[in-house]
C-alpha cells in the first residue's frame, strides 16, 4: 500500500459540511489508487471567479488478482473490496469522509470518436440559439453511438451490445468558415462541428454503479481515463496552446490521447501494459511474478539488483516492448484527422517510468512513418507540473505523487467540471458555453 496525506485546508472540515470535496477513484489492473481534492472559488477584483483544486490525499492498494481484465471490472465483489481498502485508507489518513465520487473507467471497448456535422440552417439571419446547438450536438452523439457500436459489435461479436455516454467536448466549430469559441447569438448559414465523444459498454457502466451504491458512495460521474489525463494537463485556460501526445501506461492497457492547441482529438486503447511486461521477465528469468514485478520497478537500482539479474530483466524487456510499441504506432496511425503529430510526448501511468521504454521511444527510428515532423521528445508527466492543483510543500510521503497517479488527478479535474455544471447551478446556456469551453 502506498499512502500519504497532507495538510488539511484552512476550512478543516467534512465532506458532510463541505459539498465541494471530491473523491477520485481510479480502478485500474494492478492498483486501485484514490484521492480527495477540494475546490476553492477565488473572486478577483473584476468579480472574476477562479477556480482551483487542493489535493489532500493520495492512497494506492494492490488490486487483487482477476479483478481486471483487458481494463474492464470482471469480478465485481473483489472489486468492490479493493476499492474499500484504498477508500478506508484515504479516509484513515485525511480524517474526511467520503460521501460521493467520480470513477474512471478505461479498456480496449471504451472507445471514442471525433465527429463533424455540416449544418446549413433555413434562416441565415436569425441568431443561433443555445436550444438549436444542443440540439445539433444530440445528433452528433447519435450518429457516434452507432458507429461506436457497430465498432464495438464486431470486437465482440455482440450485435446487442449497448454503449453509455461518458464523456464530451466540442473539438471545433465555425460558422460560414469562421471559427468561433462559443456561436451562441451568432448568426450564419452554415455551421461546422467537430465533436468529441467517449462510449463505454453499459455493463461496465453498471458495474461502476454497482460497486458505488455497496460503498455507500453517491457516484458524480463516470470518466474514460484518457480524458481525464487530458483534462489534468488542460486546466481551465480556454486559450492555452497545449499540445502533446499523453501514454498512460497502466497495468493491463496503455491509452493514448492526442491534444492539440488545447483541444482533444481524440484517445485510443490497447491491451498492453506493465502487467504484460511483468509476465515477460517472470517467464524469461523463471521466478514468480510478484518477484518480477519488484524487479521491474527496481530496475535502476544497482544496490537491488546484480549485473546478471538487470541484464537478464532488460533482456526480457528488449523482447515485449517492441510489441507495445507496435501497438503505440497503429494507435497513433488513426489519428489521421492531423497533418501532423504533436511533437511532444508525455508518458504517464505506472510503467511510465520504466527506462527501458522511455529509451526505446527517444533512440528507435518507430516515429518515422507516422506524421511527425520530427523526432519526437519525450518527458515522463510530473503531476506537480499539472495547472490549477493546490499541492502543499510538505507531506508524509512526497515520492508518492508520481507520473502513476496523473489519471487519478484527472479524474478530480473532471469532477470539479461536473460538480460546477451540476443541473442545479447552471441553464441551458451556461452548460453549452461550458461544455464548448473544454
Amino acid at each position: 500500500m502506498s499512502l500519504f496525506k497532507l495538510p488539511k485546508s484552512s476550512e478543516g472540515s467534512t465532506a458532510t459540511s463541505q459539498p465541494d470535496l471530491i473523491l477520485a477513484l481510479d480502478i485500474g489492473s494492478s492498483f486501485v489508487k484514490s484521492a480527495f481534492g477540494r475546490i476553492s472559488l477565488k473572486r478577483s477584483h473584476k468579480s472574476d471567479s477562479t477556480k482551483s483544486l487542493q489535493l489532500l490525499g493520495f492512497s494506492k492498494v494492490a488490486q487483487r488478482p482477476g479483478n481486471i481484465s483487458g481494463g474492464l471490472i470482471a469480478d465485481i465483489p473483489g472489486t468492490i473490496a479493493s476499492c474499500e481498502d484504498a477508500v478506508s485508507a484515504l479516509e484513515s489518513s485525511t480524517g474526511e469522509k467520503a460521501n460521493s465520487c467520480i470513477v474512471g473507467i478505461s479498456g480496449e471497448l471504451v472507445k471514442s470518436r471525433i465527429s463533424t456535422i455540416r449544418y446549413r440552417r433555413d434562416n441565415p439571419n436569425r441568431p443561433l440559439s443555445g436550444a438549436e446547438l444542443s440540439e445539433l450536438l444530440s445528433k452528433i452523439e447519435s450518429r457516434s453511438k452507432a458507429k461506436i457500436r457497430e465498432e464495438v459489435s464486431l470486437e465482440t461479436n455482440n450485435p446487442d451490445v449497448e454503449l453509455t455516454l461518458v464523456n464530451s467536448a466540442v473539438v471545433s466549430i465555425s460558422i460560414d468558415g469562421y471559427h468561433i469559441n462559443n456561436p451562441v447569438g451568432f448568426k450564419g448559414s452554415e455551421i461546422v462541428i467537430e465533436y468529441y465523444t467517449a462510449f463505454a459498454p453499459t455493463v461496465s457502466v453498471s458495474a461502476v454503479e454497482k460497486i458505488c451504491v455497496e460503498l455507500n458512495l453517491s457516484l458524480i460521474a463516470v470518466v474514460a481515463e484518457p480524458f481525464a489525463v487530458c483534462r489534468a494537463c488542460l486546466g481551465d485556460d480556454v486559450d492555452a496552446d497545449f499540445s502533446a501526445i499523453l501514454v498512460d501506461v497502466g497495468g493491463g492497457t496503455t491509452d493514448v490521447a492526442v491534444v492539440d492547441c488545447g483541444e482533444i482529438c481524440g484517445t485510443k486503447t490497447f491491451n498492453i501494459g506493465g502487467l504484460h511486461f511483468t509476465r515477460q521477465i517472470s517467464e524469461a528469468l523463471r521466478i514468480k511474478p510478484a518477484l518480477a514485478e519488484k524487479y521491474k520497478l527496481n530496475l535502476e537500482d544497482e544496490s537491488l539488483l546484480t549485473d546478471n539479474i538487470i541484464n537478464s530483466v532488460t533482456g526480457a524487456l528488449s523482447r515485449s516492448l517492441p510489441v507495445w510499441l507496435s501497438g503505440l504506432s497503429i494507435a497513433l496511425e488513426e489519428f489521421n484527422n492531423l497533418d501532423v503529430l504533436p511533437n511532444d510526448i508525455f508518458l504517464c501511468g505506472g510503467s511510465a517510468s520504466l527506462l527501458p521504454l522511455e529509451e526505446l521511444l527517444a533512440t528507435s527510428d518507430w516515429y518515422q512513418s507516422l506524421a511527425f515532423s520530427k523526432r519526437p521528445t519525450i518527458h515522463i508527466l510530473d503531476p506537480l507540473s499539472l495547472p490549477d492543483f493546490v499541492f502543499p510543500e510538505s507531506s508524509e510521503d512526497p515520492s508518492a505523487l508520481d507520473a502513476s497517479c496523473v489519471s487519478t488527478l484527472g479524474l478530480l479535474r473532471v469532477g470539479v467540471d461536473t460538480i460546477l455544471t451540476s443541473p442545479e447551478k447552471e441553464s441551458l446556456k451556461e452548460k453549452i458555453s461550458h461544455l464548448l469551453s473544454h
